[in-house]
């Protein structure tokens, strides 16, 4: 890949990188996707409610929460029309390039960041060159940044070579928490979609090696659970008390106690928990937020049908009350073989790629699944490949970084796919 153009990726990768946005609160970052899409000249872009309907998005934090976001973005100067359009947290953008009567062909790639506070080390690359986040406590720490920089660059190649069909982007929201997923998927866009793709960077891959598509993400729910007690003197009256704490450490317990399946691997854990207000008092409240994983659907659906009974039961035993609430879920895909090959075949030819596998597992969880899932289920192929970089430590990590050697790479792998399934479906 020529060096200029290499430079243009980079510049586009760090300044996403240097403005990481959370869960559906990606209004700045909405507002450059949209200003490099017109740039692009795409066909038709969509955003906010116009690129899938509000009401299925899942996991929203609250609104005074989005409003905060949206604030920042509006005094760093996004486009006070475009951010009317997406208000409320109606984030992302879907670009479509129509050019001719081909296949349609879909590409994912995600937008969000983490809560974490980036890495002020002098051997942190954005920290030591100068693209380190500007929004403390939130980053870039999955490599999105990288993959809105494929998707665009990608848009942009398609539309200069002589591809003919038509090319649908899907810029993704809400990733991280598996919460936009499922309403891109339910759009109109991903109608009659002939193939798929979605890309992630990394995951323990080195610069160089393609993986051409997953096999076994893990289905995954997350469950946010509040108890509800009765507050009472810890001293003078205990047994006036209905203690929602007890509630939550039963529940601690049990759910780690929820037996597995034999029909394959599952995953229950409770990462959060918070309770009380003093040591004298009887705790009234108590929250806890947990996720269960299965290594198909139906596996997941055991585990959090087990996992609801177990948060009900221990409220019970304590005589609290307690209100469950499946904040999210995806399903489990698996990429298609025949989009696999030609993934494979096609990454053995790009410069910089050393090495190609077939297929490998995920051992974790993704809500392009869903998109994956509504195009295989009306007679698509889809495919969920990695692209490899060495990335110095792991990622959700504070010192998370991409070698952006892979980002030519990506574009060129995502490209040339894209020609060869457009010749295939000729």
């Amino acid at each position: 890949m020529a060096e200029s153009i290499q430079e243009r990726l980079s510049d586009v990768r760090r300044e996403f990188h240097r403005y990481p946005e959370p869960a559906w609160r990606e209004f700045y970052t909405t507002h450059r996707l949209v200003e490099e899409l017109r740039a692009i000249g795409v066909d038709e872009l969509a955003v906010g409610t116009e690129a899938y309907d509000g009401e299925d998005r899942m996991a929203v934090p609250e609104d005074d929460d989005v409003d905060r976001w949206y604030e920042r973005a509006l005094e760093r100067g996004a486009d006070p029309d475009l951010l009317d359009r997406i208000e409320g947290g109606h984030t992302g953008a879907v670009a479509v390039l129509d050019e001719g009567p081909g296949p349609v062909v879909g590409l994912r790639v995600d937008i969000d960041a983490l809560f974490i506070k980036e890495s002020t080390a002098d051997d942190h690359a954005p920290a030591a060159e100068g693209f380190r986040s500007e929004r403390e406590g939130t980053m870039h720490a999955c490599g999105h940044d990288a993959h809105m920089t494929w998707g665009l660059a990608t848009l942009e190649a398609v539309k200069a070579s002589d591809f003919d069909g038509k090319l649908v982007v899907f810029f993704q929201p809400a990733e991280e928490v598996s919460g936009g997923g499922r309403p891109m998927a339910e759009s109109r866009f991903a109608d009659d979609l002939d193939y798929f793709f979605a890309v992630h960077v990394g995951l323990d891959h080195p610069t160089g090696e393609v993986v051409a598509g997953i096999e076994r993400p893990l289905a995954m729910c997350h469950v946010d659970a509040t108890f509800t007690g009765t507050s009472a003197h810890a001293g003078k009256a205990p047994q006036e008390g209905d203690n929602a704490m007890q509630a939550l450490g039963t529940a601690i317990q049990n759910a780690y106690a929820i037996p597995r399946h034999s029909d394959g691997m599952t995953r229950v854990n409770l990462g959060r928990a918070e309770a009380g207000t003093a040591s004298n008092v009887i705790a009234e409240t108590a929250h806890v937020e947990a996720e269960a994983r299965g290594e198909t659907t139906e596996l997941k659906e055991y585990v959090k049908s087990r996992l609801t009974r177990t948060l009900e039961a221990a409220a019970e035993m304590h005589g609290c009350d307690v209100d469950v609430d499946v904040v999210s879920e995806s399903p489990r895909a698996d990429s298609d073989p025949e989009l696999v090959d030609v993934v494979a075949d096609v990454a053995r030819d790009v410069d910089g790629v050393d090495s190609v596998v077939p297929t490998a597992d995920f051992g974790a969880s993704e809500d392009a699944t869903f998109l994956m899932q509504r195009v295989q289920e009306e007679g698509g192929l889809a495919t969920y490949l990695i692209v490899g970089t060495d990335h110095p430590t792991s990622h959700h990590t504070p010192t998370f970084d991409v070698d952006e050697r892979s980002l030519g790479i990506g574009v060129d792998v995502l490209v040339e796919s894209i020609l060869a399934v457009e010749e295939d479906g000729e």
